[in-house]
């Protein structure tokens, strides 16, 4: 099969969090090198392309999340109808997770863990018109397997992709500035079980070379970037790495702030290390607090407690640098004193601009490979594998919490949809919770009740 001529391969990206994909960068990569010319499809920005689908005949469509795998799969079967003869391999951590559904579907091959290598290979071997096994590389009727090997990264391609302004961007009450998107680590050494890092690379992280990362970084401050998000699981992982690379990208380009992704017990953990952070131009941390519950907290195996929750705010915000908490909302084990609770914490903490509205909706996902279904505290509230969710349903012991679950969803969509004020938003989805447990009607909040000067940074 001639897979070296222009857009023969087809690399898609569905979705990844409103940033420039680096899931079609970094093999776009690995490729170029070996001499291939690929096309690149940004759906969310670019759209469907019939011409790019119907010249491939190599399709790589990229899965680091459940939305992308979702968007993922109607793609796939889009390309199946109008390309019927084309190659389609799902790689990232959902293609792995879900291999058995996607190999049984609507793909001809699957791939996870450090991905790169072995889709290289594939493309290398299909050219020469082999079918050999591939480590790596799952086809139906094999039990795929991560590939777990340390690679040699080559600088991510990001020529291909569409420009910056066409991605999230860093907002504050001053500005909206271009964002790039980089990784200094992947993969994680911690094991909480709802995550679905884990079932792949099983407590390993592997380092993107130094003067990789920083070379990205200033193809990006080139094309206008003027704040880095490190996508890392965390970026605390590894910590004197982290921190080698913030330091010479301070030297060499003073004018990018940045922000990263780290775990509460790290935070605590390298406590010392965050005023340097901030005086580096870290501006604001994201990190994973899901639940104040320590019930919650336990059945995750979160590795953090309430208390530290509370600690590694203040210990953050001592530091100069706004805290992001993200939240899983509703899971079996969250009652609706947790719910309430969780809310008040977030407006007297004054947090109410640091979490997006999404957040209050987020329902535990439990895919196919989840950790989770090895613990026997989930399996009262579990019910079947949903093709249609790739997930597997489960229902929460107080009808309650469903019922409210998608008030609270339907209610931040229409905000969002309307442009709604976050604190408005935030405001209903209180009364909302509180009308549930006083088993009264929602009272109706038209205003808030005070304004924020100042935009959290996000």
């Amino acid at each position: 099969m001639e897979l070296r001529e222009p857009g023969a391969i087809l690399l898609i990206s569905c979705y990844e969090l409103g940033h420039q994909p680096m899931g079609l960068a970094m093999p776009m990569a690995f490729l170029e090198q070996a001499g291939y010319r690929p096309f690149t499809l940004e759906l969310p920005v670019e759209g469907w392309d019939a011409g790019r689908v119907r010249h491939a005949r190599f399709a790589g469509i990229s899965v680091p999340m459940h939305t992308a795998l979702r968007l993922g799969v109607r793609a796939a079967e889009r390309i199946r109808r109008e390309n019927p003869r084309c190659h389609i391999c799902f790689y990232g951590i959902y293609a792995l997770l879900n291999a058995e559904y996607l190999l049984e579907h609507v793909a001809d091959t699957v791939i996870g863990g450090e991905y790169e290598e072995p889709l290289l290979r594939l493309v290398q071997s299909m050219h020469q018109g082999k079918e050999d096994a591939i480590q790596g590389v799952g086809r139906r009727g094999e039990i795929p397997v991560p590939y777990l090997r340390r690679l040699s990264f080559p600088v991510p391609v990001r020529s291909t992709l569409p420009a910056l302004r066409h991605y999230a961007r860093l907002e504050s009450s001053e500005a909206k500035l271009l964002a790039g998107y980089v990784e200094a680590t992947r993969g994680c050494k911690h094991l909480c079980l709802h995550c679905p890092i884990p079932p792949v690379y099983h407590g390993r992280f592997f380092a993107v070379p130094q003067e990789v990362v920083l070379e990205d970084i200033r193809r990006l401050a080139e094309a206008g970037a003027r704040h880095i998000t490190f996508g890392d699981p965390d970026f605390l992982n590894g910590p004197t790495h982290s921190l080698r690379i913030v330091r010479t990208m301070r030297e060499r380009f003073p004018h990018l702030t940045f922000d990263f992704t780290a775990k509460v017990e790290h935070l605590l953990k390298y406590r010392s290390l965050l005023r340097e952070f901030a005086g580096l131009g870290c501006i604001f941390i994201v990190s994973a607090v899901e639940s104040l519950s320590d019930t919650v907290l336990a059945n995750l195996e979160k590795g953090h407690t309430r208390a530290d929750v509370y600690e590694a705010l203040r210990v953050v915000r001592g530091a100069g640098i706004v805290l992001r908490p993200s939240l899983l909302a509703f899971t079996p084990w969250t009652t609706l004193d947790d719910y309430i609770e969780m809310l008040e914490f977030v407006e007297s903490e004054g947090l109410t601009e640091c979490i997006d509205l999404i957040q209050y909706a987020v329902r535990l996902l439990i895919p196919p490979g989840s950790a989770l279904l090895s613990r026997s505290a989930i399996h009262p509230y579990l019910g079947a594998l949903a093709p249609e969710t790739l997930s597997y349903s489960w229902r929460h012991p107080d009808a309650r919490m469903d019922a409210l679950h998608e008030r609270v969803t339907v209610l931040v969509g229409q905000s969002v949809a309307e442009g709604a004020e976050d604190y408005l938003t935030f405001l209903r989805i209180k009364e909302l919770a509180l009308a549930v447990r006083d088993d009264r009607p929602a009272a109706r909040v038209a205003q808030a009740p005070q304004a924020f000067s100042r935009k959290a940074p996000r």
